[in-house]
């Protein structure tokens, strides 16, 4: 029979299917709702439902889901793929490309590479990329800006100390003017005798501005003669006090509290701290038992060299008991605080010791004040001792005129210890002779300044920087501030302007209280102790987008380096293995070119 033709073959009973023990050979197509067996050589179309055990030959399709494991023994080929994850390893054995722009990473945690890394390049470790806030060198140490940008580390100004223009605050003679700074109003109060109003103790106030000085109007706080005036500023109770001679109350050592507000100052009821002759007053104010402090000649008392504690309340200051420092005669007592110790240092002329320089420690206690190890230095007769306390070398410096050295100006470094003071040797800084050399702590340069009548220059006003190392002091050169006669000479140090101004009574100028705004260095850096940020590992334009290299990072953008040695910023932005300031580390030199670049 070549052919049969039916519509349905059925099984012999309802519901069997019919067998073919020898196979069946169909040319056309096979259509099933089912399929169960082995199936040998070609398939083609799509396969709906589960295909159960091995296929031999290849399966080829447009598409394919697997919801279980699949296994290959051989090649996995395929044409792209949209994602890759793996628990395992995945190995490449002809390398890994990556499309432009895209990127290794961590879906979390670290990525981490196995291996040594020498084969890897473009691989950049200590290295950021910033905005440059004006043109950057290559090499060149930068800080990072407030709104994020870096510039490169500069220092602009001078270092020369110069003089503003002297301004009169009052235009008669003022002997024995004084001033003190108010750092509460950033003011300055001037102090002085008015000799153009029957002597009248009289105060102003001055703003300094730049490098000037302007003045409000002028106030008496005593409506008497005055003389030996000094002044402090207590920063407890952000008032000025003053102490002096009372020629109108039998000379009477008297002191009065005294407010700024604005461009004036207004005062308390005068209290008498020594019921004797008093001259040669000096003050200062001990801020950590928050006391003034007052020493001077008891004129009444032998001349004896005596100091009283006050405690200011309010607009007023009351006294304890007066306490000798020294039981002879004693000229020029001057008085200086010691933050390091807590103690005060009163310098004089000791008359009962062959008027040697002398120096003596006081410790305040309550409402009183104890004395301790009277020094001398200078065995020579000495004038106008003047004590300034440098806080940071934690150093007294006294500036005196000394008979061993033709009364000359010279300056001594004392170190307190405990209730002692030592010292170095003494240093000339002037031929001036036979004057005062009042001092002040530039504390924002490091620097002290003498203020002095050069008598051996026409008498001209001058100023002279000194410079404390360990237990000497070296000079720079004198800066003549008045082209004329000066006497009673004072400096303190603004600390809001950073300038030092001076006070004087201008002998030239029919003795008008004057002052003047000395600078003594305007240099400023851009540098601080914690905006250090790197040093530019190329060479990046303003506004532009470079490389800096930062914690960790090699700079080989370097010269004329000495290996394996700490480099530190310098407020210039040059390197130097010493210390600036502030002193800023930049990292330590691995070559005569590199620096590995690291913060402390």
């Amino acid at each position: 029979m070549s052919g049969l033709r039916v519509s349905t073959l059925r099984g012999e009973t309802s519901g069997t299917s019919p067998s073919l023990p020898d196979g069946a050979v169909v040319t056309g197509v096979v259509t099933s709702t089912s399929f169960s067996g082995n199936l040998t050589g070609d398939a083609t179309g799509n396969v709906v439902g589960n295909v159960t055990g091995d296929v031999a030959g290849n399966i080829t399709g447009t598409a394919g889901t697997f919801s279980g494991n699949v296994s290959v023994s051989g090649t996995l080929t395929y044409d792209d793929v949209t994602n890759v994850d793996s628990v395992g390893i995945i190995t490449a054995r002809s390398g890994i490309k990556i499309g432009a722009g895209q990127s290794v990473s961590a879906v979390s945690g670290i990525a981490t590479y196995y291996g040594d890394g020498s084969q890897l390049s473009g691989v950049e470790f200590g290295v950021s990329n910033f905005v440059a806030s004006g043109t950057i060198a290559n090499g060149a140490t930068v800080v990072v800006n407030t709104d994020g940008t870096v510039s490169t580390i500069t220092q602009t100004g001078s270092a020369t100390p110069s003089a503003g223009t002297p301004v009169v605050f009052h235009s008669g003679g003022t002997p024995w003017n004084t001033s003190v700074y108010d750092p509460t109003n950033n003011k300055v109060v001037f102090v002085y005798q008015d000799a153009g109003n029957s002597d009248y103790g009289t105060a102003v106030v001055g703003t300094v501005s730049g490098t000037s000085i302007s003045f409000g109007s002028e106030v008496v706080f005593e409506s008497a003669t005055v003389r030996s005036i000094s002044a402090t500023y207590d920063t407890t109770n952000n008032k000025v006090v003053i102490a002096y001679q009372d020629a109108g109350n039998s000379n009477r050592g008297t002191a009065i509290v005294g407010t700024v507000s604005g461009t004036s100052i207004s005062f308390g009821s005068a209290v008498v701290f020594e019921s004797g002759h008093t001259s040669y007053t000096t003050t200062v104010f001990d801020p950590v038992n928050e006391k003034i402090v007052i020493a001077y000649k008891d004129e009444g008392n032998s001349q004896h060299g005596t100091a009283v504690v006050g405690t200011v309340s309010g607009t007023s200051i009351s006294f304890g008991t007066p306490v000798v420092f020294n039981a002879s005669e004693v000229n020029y007592p001057s008085i200086a605080y010691d933050s390091n110790s807590d103690k005060v240092v009163i310098c004089y002329q000791d008359n009962g010791n062959s008027n040697r320089g002398t120096a003596i420690i006081g410790t305040v206690s309550g409402t009183s004040i104890s004395f301790a190890g009277e020094t001398t230095f200078d065995s020579n007769t000495v004038y106008f001792p003047v004590p300034v306390f440098d806080s940071t070398n934690n150093k007294i410096v006294i500036s005196y005129s000394t008979a061993g050295d033709s009364n000359y100006g010279n300056a001594i470094v004392g170190t307190v210890s405990g209730n002692s003071i030592s010292f170095g040797s003494a240093t000339r800084f002037t031929t001036a002779t036979y004057q005062n050399h009042p001092g002040v702590y530039d504390s924002t340069n490091k620097k002290i300044v003498f203020v002095y009548k050069d008598t051996a220059n026409s008498n001209y006003g001058t100023a002279i920087i000194g410079t404390v190392s360990g237990t000497s002091i070296s000079f720079g050169t004198p800066v003549v501030f008045e082209s004329g006669v000066t006497e009673y000479l004072n400096a303190i140090f603004d600390s809001t302007n950073n300038r030092v101004i001076i006070d004087y009574f201008d002998d030239g100028n029919s003795g008008s209280g004057t002052a003047v705004v000395f600078t003594v260095s305007s240099l400023a850096t851009n540098l601080t102790s914690s905006n250090y940020t790197g040093i530019a590992a190329e060479a990046i334009a303003d506004g532009a987008t470079g490389k800096v290299n930062i914690l960790g990072g090699v700079n080989i953008g370097q010269t004329g380096l000495t290996t394996a040695q700490t480099y530190y910023v310098q407020t210039n932005g040059t390197l130097s293995t010493s210390a600036g300031d502030p002193s800023v580390v930049a990292g330590t030199s691995i070559s005569d070119t590199k620096v590995l670049v690291w913060k402390s």
